[in-house]
């Protein structure tokens, strides 16, 4: 067994675990990414607010796909309305 073998039997586990905390904490994930993007905007003074604003929708984005994930396939994420 090869060392990155290895090391995906024992990531497996925590890569499930972090899903269901992922999922059970969403909300309040969202709260402090939103929370983080206003102070760096508010520290940079609106000068990196698009880079800012698309960097958060990305993480929000990683963290839906996380969190909704489902098997080995996934099952992609609600559509947001």
């Amino acid at each position: 067994m090869g060392l990155l073998d290895k090391m995906k039997a024992k990531l497996g586990p925590a890569k499930e675990k972090v899903g269901g905390l992922a999922q059970q904490h969403e909300g309040r994930i969202h709260k402090g990414l939103d929370k983080v993007a206003k102070t760096a905007d508010a520290k940079t003074k609106g000068k990196y607010h698009d880079k800012i604003a698309s960097g958060t929708d990305k993480a929000k984005g990683a963290l839906g796909r996380i969190a909704h994930k489902e098997g080995p396939g996934g099952q992609s994420p609600p559509a947001a309305s």
